[in-house]
């Protein structure tokens, strides 16, 4: 059996990946439980699933989590903040740890479990994005697995099973177009928030279903592939693929083409995360081709999706410049969340945060976590100067 700790378990990956885990009580069992304001839902969780540890990420936050554990026996330990997040993900009793937790945010507590020697179930693209020079090091001295659950990147790693070594040539990550796939460009200055939350294929969190509208959640995997598979940024390449059925394809050094599929749904990916190198089966619906009747694909028009080319750009410049660039998303974001800014006002953001960064080419963790700060109030700045001199 399989002893988890899940990291970020109130949100999709997280209750998804509790889904699996009831579904096969006899393959899994969870140590730990982490969230960062959910407490009801955390609450419910822990009383159906007797985790160990449970970490609360706002400290003020658990004195109303013991409260709901009220009666609880055996109670759980019961941590809180980052120094609580990085408890749960280090805990000894766990085997594998799959991070849920959305943005730069998953860092430290992945950080932590690698150095306990867990094998990491990734499905917080930030963490390499943001953190690659410093992840990928202890990656390789501790020798944990790094198993993706992303479903482009899992689809990647399942087609790479058996690959002999050297014989990557060339990946192609699918993206759906998000909300804005079906729009002309001229039409995106109208865009509102209810519109580019209006996912065609996908229910997802709010942040990642802006940031598949602007398709800056494609150029997040891209340099998350860059850390994963160690292929140059001109050898990964990004695929409308409206259907979302073919989940990413490579290129072997022989040009024969693999790719995986599967229906839009993020409980395979999970599971395999969970189980790998074991394929278990399910009672789920095959894919049936014939009902399809056909898949499409199309290059991506970076009129309407800039904020990829930024990605790009910002992996190929490397050191701390993917690490402003994320963080400065995921500030940008959360302003258009709030309604504070304009949907076409992210890549104009992110384009000028990046501009004024001084990039650190070997960057530390203490390094990576002030550029990520730094960024995150440079959006701030900006958005409150005047839309005509910033923003137009």
């Amino acid at each position: 059996m399989q002893a988890i700790t899940l990291l970020g378990s109130t949100g999709s990956i997280g209750t998804q990946t509790l889904d699996l885990v009831a579904q096969y009580p006899e393959r899994f069992r969870v140590v730990g439980l982490t969230s960062y304001s959910n407490v009801t839902l955390l609450a419910e969780q822990v009383r159906r699933f007797r985790p160990q540890i449970v970490a609360i990420g706002r400290e003020e936050l658990l004195p109303e989590l013991r409260s709901l554990l009220t009666g609880m026996r055996p109670l759980p330990e019961l941590v809180a903040g980052t120094e609580g997040l990085c408890q749960v993900a280090a805990h000894p009793a766990a085997q594998r740890v799959v991070t849920g937790i959305v943005g730069c945010a998953g860092l430290l507590p992945t950080l932590a479990a690698i150095r306990a020697g867990k094998d990491i179930a990734l499905a917080n693209k930030e963490t390499l994005v943001a953190g690659g020079p410093v992840v990928l090091p202890l990656v390789r001295e501790y020798g944990v697995k790094l198993i993706p659950v992303d479903s482009e990147h899992s689809a990647i790693f399942q087609c790479l099973q058996g690959v002999p070594p050297g014989s990557l040539r060339r990946i192609w990550l699918t993206a759906s177009g998000g909300a804005f796939r079906d729009w002309p460009v001229e039409k995106l200055n109208q865009a509102t928030l209810a519109d580019a939350l209006k996912h065609p294929n996908w229910v997802m969190g709010r942040k990642i279903t802006i940031d598949s509208a602007t398709l800056m959640n494609k150029g997040l995997e891209v340099i998350e592939a860059h850390w994963l598979f160690g292929l140059d940024y001109d050898r990964i390449e990004v695929l409308i693929h409206p259907q979302s059925i073919v989940h990413s394809l490579i290129e072997l050094a022989d040009t024969s083409v693999l790719a995986q599929l599967g229906w839009p749904d993020m409980h395979l990916p999970i599971l395999y995360g969970l189980s790998w190198p074991e394929r278990l089966a399910t009672p789920w619906d095959p894919l049936d081709l014939v009902k399809l009747g056909s898949l499409t694909f199309k290059a991506p028009d970076h009129r309407k999706y800039p904020c990829l080319q930024l990605a790009y750009a910002a992996g190929q410049a490397g050191g701390t410049l993917p690490a402003v660039l994320n963080a400065a998303n995921e500030a940008a974001v959360a302003l258009f969340l709030q309604e504070r800014i304009r949907f076409l006002d992210i890549p104009r953001l992110l384009e000028q945060v990046c501009e004024r960064h001084q990039v650190i080419p070997a960057p530390s963790l203490e390094d990576i976590l002030e550029v990520d700060a730094w960024a995150r109030q440079q959006v701030e700045l900006l958005a409150q100067q005047a839309p005509a001199q910033v923003l137009a």
